[in-house]
């Protein structure tokens, strides 16, 4: 064939111009619903490969459901990021609509703002809050699974039609190159042509196939929405529950959010397994309510009073003035006034009932781990329970008063364990030996001489260590037993030497804390608990120590 008998190129184009564009390259579609940068995403890779649990859902679903994976990703960054946004439902993959929606649904719930409050920027937290919803976006996938079905082919469609548009962008491309200065194009560019005119023809086919199959994906993903929508929100509530219910927990055993912040992720998977397994879980929240209770006496407390603000009343201590009595000397013509208040001693002062000022030296708390501490008072609270709850808020005490601290676990005379917690910062040596020193139990008989020993040697230790006197021992019990008189003897001799104080708890034993019992000859103040659900019947522990 001579090039004259040879199709012309303007042929070619000009039919292929009756169809769409299909040089342009197709828009980006992503994969991910929420909007990340890198950082985010190393945050997630990092929490993700630190936390079995994350990996073990992640498993599971991608068994029964494509892109799942993906999908835990985005729940993670929606709770993680502090303002999270969702891209264009047009920018997302087909394949990923389902994820789309399900993401949507979750952050447009007021339920997820409230878990966002305890979530954002905690990849901890964050974390909680995947494994909360596991099973919540487990049935949401179920319950789409037809829409997901419908997108991917839709997705594949979709593919398929961008596929075959490429290729007679090509075939066309190559035809132009090779034409002559008159239009003309060999005779195998020709072929190449003709096949491209072909090939638009099926393009236009699978381009059709492309926007039947999203439509029909776009309706099911609509009759799947109420649904998701609802399981959303029961979801986002239910992790929002369990992740302030950690917080609540580590905040009753003292854990600071900023020590949480420091925590390796894995250990602090560890430690709120132990809080919320065994007794540690059951005493909670009457820790929690010590701690308050103490937090409120401690704010009570008026600096350089010696006692237990009760009121007002008239004298001279300027130590104790009022402040709108102070507020006279800043006007001239009131000076004389209080000068002649004060010399009439007629002032209005702070009034404070006698308790000798607080110790410097520690506080050791005894606490009885006999085997009748395990009884159960008044809303199936144990004896155990109450007297760790209130040795544990003695020790928030020593540490808010720079004091050391030491928890002496006794019950029979060779049953006795120490554990120490010296002053020197928030919690020095981590939580984990406060919980040693709550779970601990020996069981047994009773002796008060063994751990009483063993507090005053501690004190005396501190004396002669660091020049420490005037220390406070509190004595939790719940049964009385006697002591030997040479042991009284010495016994007194500490006390006068070392100048400790003795606070009395007796717990269910209302016969220990009568008058003329051993225990109220050796304490300088006792008192007896019978309601165990009362924290505040220790409140006077903590105005005066």
């Amino acid at each position: 064939m001579s090039k004259r008998d040879e199709p012309a190129l303007d042929e070619p184009a000009s039919r292929a111009g009756a169809w769409p564009d299909r040089s342009a390259a197709a828009p980006v579609r992503h994969t991910a619903a929420v909007v990340a940068d890198r950082f985010d995403r190393f945050t997630w890779r990092d929490t993700y490969e630190q936390s079995a649990g994350l990996r073990e859902v992640a498993e599971e679903l991608n068994e029964r459901h494509d892109h799942a994976t993906d999908l835990l990703t985005d729940v993670f960054l929606a709770a993680y990021k502090v303002r999270p946004r969702l891209r264009e439902r047009a920018e997302m993959s087909p394949s990923r609509l389902v994820n789309h929606q399900v993401i949507t649904a979750l952050v447009e719930s007021p339920e997820f703002a409230e878990l966002r409050r305890e979530t954002a920027g905690d990849p901890y937290a964050a974390a909680m809050a995947v494994l909360a919803q596991a099973a919540a976006v487990r049935g949401m996938l179920e319950r789409s699974r037809e829409a997901q079905e419908r997108a991917e082919r839709a997705g594949r469609a979709r593919q398929d039609a961008d596929g075959v548009a490429t290729a007679v962008a090509e075939a066309l491309q190559r035809s132009a190159a090779e034409a002559d200065e008159d239009g003309t194009v060999p005779t195998p560019a020709a072929d190449g042509v003709r096949q491209a005119i072909d090939a638009a023809e099926a393009a236009d086919a699978a381009e059709a196939a492309a926007r039947r199959a999203a439509q029909h994906a776009t309706r099911a993903l609509a009759a799947a929405a109420p649904g998701i929508r609802a399981a959303a929100r029961n979801a986002a509530g239910k992790a929002a529950e369990a992740v302030r219910g950690e917080a609540t927990l580590m905040r009753a055993w003292g854990v600071a959010p900023g020590e949480l912040e420091r925590m390796p992720f894995d250990e602090r998977a560890r430690l709120a397994e132990r809080l919320r397994t065994g007794r540690l879980a059951q005493w909670a929240e009457l820790i929690g309510r010590f701690r308050q209770m103490a937090d409120g006496e401690r704010a009570r407390k008026m600096e350089n009073s010696t006692g237990e603000l009760v009121g007002v009343t008239l004298g001279d201590d300027l130590s104790r003035v009022i402040p709108s009595e102070l507020a006279g000397l800043g006007l001239p013509e009131l000076r004389a006034v209080f000068a002649a208040r004060y010399a009439a001693g007629e002032l209005m002062l702070y009034d404070a009932q006698g308790e000798r000022p607080t110790g410097q030296g520690a506080i050791v708390a005894c606490v009885d781990t006999s085997h009748s501490m395990y009884a159960a008072g008044p809303g199936g609270v144990t004896r155990e329970a109450w007297s760790k709850a209130c040795a544990l808020a003695l020790l928030d005490q020593a540490r808010h008063a720079g004091r050391d601290f030491v928890g002496i676990l006794f019950s029979a005379a060779d049953k006795l364990q120490v554990f120490r917690f010296p002053a020197g910062g928030p919690r020095p040596a981590g939580i984990d030996p406060v919980l040693d020193f709550a779970e601990t139990f020996l069981g047994g008989g009773t002796s008060y001489q063994a751990p009483l020993t063993a507090a005053a040697g501690l004190l005396e230790e501190e004396f002669g260590d660091a020049a420490r006197a005037r220390g406070d021992i509190v004595m939790i019990t719940d049964d009385e037993c006697g002591v030997t008189e040479e042991w009284t003897r010495g016994w007194k001799d500490a006390k006068h030497r070392l100048g400790f104080r003795v606070f009395g708890v007796a717990i269910g034993a209302p016969r220990a804390a009568e008058t003329g019992s051993v225990l109220e000859a050796l304490c300088d103040n006792l008192r007896s608990i019978e309601d165990l659900t009362d924290v505040h019947a220790a409140a006077d522990l903590f105005r005066v120590i």
